[in-house]
């Protein structure tokens, strides 16, 4: 920059403090010039403290970890402004000298799981911490070390574990055998994520998102045991808080005992503003797409777009239920304004068909629309009783309502239902019909198919439905759809 360019104006001399900031954005600090051996035995936790409290005392900057392995046998603290780079071939490894940070007292704690109740029992820990990150081609790896039930003292069962946090990168590294989590923040707000990857499939679950707010997430590659992406608003912190302002893009999920992309169950704090696109689940023995309110929680104006499953035993599942765990009394929740697009899915033995379940009164799912989705579950079932199935209000899981009686999908306590160019198929013969409506009003079938079972009484079954209309549908041999219906008034203009 020219002095004759700044004394004329034309452009603006940088200031003292910006000077200042650029240089602390700049400023690396290496682990080993702290005293990390990188060995894979010695334990280099107060190397990665030093550097941690270096770069925080010089108003910010990047602890950077070049190749090795790097035991770290107790808890590091994380601070504001400080962002961990994990450089290709460098791994953090964990502990079994049950020797980190003891998990904190919560008067909490009867309101949400213990794993969710408590955080300094953690490999990294940090509260109220503003612009911290981790990023890079590295690993951090619990090594089979990190506690998947409640940890005793000394114990840790979480890799990351963040509260109150405003401005978190999560870009780059690999997560693996994270015990309960290998993340969990609450609270959190303005959060990015790029191309990161989670393998706790030998462990539990992948990433919790709680009580957060403003979050990107982008080319996430996360294969869990329990549930691999969920939403959840619990009272760990000791209030409803609100969560949203979400965006999920290209990414890759599998969850072996529990759920790919869920809400819930925790659900204490209201939803809204999530958008999910480009996502592929390749199993589920719960739900691919998974949405509970539990707890009091209204779920709103939620997008599901481009979306591929195989292998999920529940493809959608969607309750309202009563547990109310959750502190300030709260009500029955409520779940409205949800869309599905261009969804396919495949079921896998044992199987839930997919579901719409409601509460009575008030607390009906309401307002959802299905474009171009398009399942097949497994099938294989007699004809059975169409009565509605056994349903524990308390429970969430797919196996909380009994078999359901339709292979495809069942509605219940549900209104203003939306079903355009979708499709439901089985792939061994079923005698339950393909739809079942119960207690439900404003339902709309739009060139929708469905597979007919040899024994299956009718295709689509109304019952006790205020209002209804199925036009251009068809079987998959393209004749007329069999309606069967009573207590129910048809509607089509």
């Amino acid at each position: 920059m020219s002095a004759l360019a700044i004394v004329f104006g034309l452009t603006q001399a940088p200031t003292p403090a910006a000077s200042a900031a650029a240089g602390r954005a700049a400023a690396t600090f290496d682990v080993m010039d702290y005293g990390a051996k990188a060995d894979g035995s010695t334990n280099d936790t107060g190397a990665i403290e030093k550097a941690v409290n270096a770069a925080n005392a010089a108003g910010g900057g990047t602890v950077e970890f070049p190749s090795g392995q790097y035991k770290s046998k107790n808890t590091v603290h994380l601070k504001s402004n400080v962002t961990l780079q994990l450089d290709s071939g460098a791994t953090i490894q964990g502990s079994s000298a049950d020797t980190y940070d003891k998990p904190e007292s919560n008067p909490n704690d009867d309101y949400q799981d213990y794993g969710h109740s408590h955080f300094h029992n953690a490999m990294f820990y940090g509260d109220k911490l503003t612009n911290i990150g981790f990023t890079g081609s590295g690993t951090i790896d619990g090594a089979g070390n990190l506690i998947t039930g409640n940890p005793d003292s000394g114990e840790a069962d979480k890799i990351i574990s963040l509260t109150r946090c405003k401005g978190l990168t999560l870009s780059g590294i690999t997560l693996r055998r994270g015990g309960h989590f290998a993340a969990l923040i609450n609270g959190c707000d303005n959060v990015t994520s790029d191309h990161l990857t989670i393998d706790t499939a030998s462990d539990r679950d992948g990433w919790n998102i709680i009580s957060t707010t403003n979050v990107t997430v982008t080319g996430a590659n996360i294969a869990a045991n329990d549930d691999a992406l969920v939403f959840k608003s619990d009272y760990a912190l000791g209030a409803k808080l609100s969560n949203g302002h979400v965006k999920v893009r290209d990414s890759k999920l599998s969850a072996k005992c529990c759920n790919a992309l869920m809400f819930g169950s925790e659900t204490c704090g209201d939803f809204t503003d999530y958008d999910f696109q480009g996502i592929t689940i390749n199993g589920a023995d719960k739900s691919g797409l998974g949405m509970v309110s539990m707890d009091g929680s209204n779920i709103s104006d939620v997008h599901y777009r481009d979306i591929t499953m195989t292998g999920v035993h529940s493809p959608i599942m969607m309750k309202i239920g009563t547990r109310k765990r959750c502190g300030n009394d709260p009500g029955v929740g409520h779940i409205s304004n949800v869309t599905f697009d261009n969804i396919t899915g495949t079921g896998n033995s044992p199987s839930f068909s997919p579901t719409l379940w409601g509460e009575s009164g008030s607390n009906h799912i309401s307002d959802i629309t299905f474009n171009k989705v398009n399942l097949t579950v497994p099938g294989g079932n007699d004809t059975m009783s169409t009565g509605v199935p056994s349903n524990d209000a308390k429970e969430y899981n797919p196996k909380s309502i009994g078999t359901r009686p339709a292979f495809g999908w069942y509605l219940h306590n549900a209104d203003r239902i939306t079903f355009t160019d979708s499709s439901v198929r089985f792939a061994d013969d079923d005698g339950r019909p393909a739809v079942i409506a119960n207690a439900a009003s404003g339902l709309k079938f739009d060139h929708f198919t469905a597979e007919r079972g040899d024994d299956s009484p009718a295709d689509v079954m109304f019952q006790s439905v205020s209002g209804y209309c199925v036009s251009d549908s068809a079987n998959t041999s393209g004749g007329a759809l069999r309606i069967s219906a009573s207590g129910s008034t048809e509607t089509c203009s």
